[in-house]
């Protein structure tokens, strides 16, 4: 099955998913007012989604593969950053717990592409239209 754009992936979706959790919860009282952990788990949280659709443009699975295991090294930095934001007392764990899922159903559409890619290695058409 081809697939027309990235919006199309099952991971850009929950990672779109999980970005807005991260942005509802750093515009609480506590959080929002600090910047650098707020802006950092922000952009931490948008570069998931970023990779993942800079990813679908590549010209090979090896760079697709390069621009997923980047999107993962996101989820873990954002998963790190809502704990730390917990801590401090700006959100619940009820919070962390929410992104967690959504992070961690991310990343495991990602490895799984990954895999797919690396198992398969179909050209890059087959999984995107280009």
């Amino acid at each position: 099955m081809k697939l027309n754009h990235f919006t199309e992936l099952d991971s850009w979706q929950k990672g779109r998913q999980l970005v807005l959790v991260v942005y509802k919860l750093t515009s609480n009282e506590h959080f929002k007012k600090d910047f650098g952990l707020r802006d950092q788990v922000q952009r931490s949280a948008v570069s998931i989604i970023a990779n993942i659709a800079e990813g679908f443009g590549a010209k090979s699975n090896v760079e697709y593969i390069r621009f997923l295991s980047m999107s993962i090294r996101s989820i873990y930095e954002t998963q790190s950053h809502l704990y730390i934001a917990k801590d401090l007392g700006y959100i619940s764990a009820a919070d962390v717990q929410e992104a967690d899922v959504l992070a961690e159903d991310c990343m495991h559409l990602c490895k799984g592409l990954i895999r797919y890619l690396n198992n398969k290695q179909v050209d890059p058409s087959i999984t995107r239209s280009t």
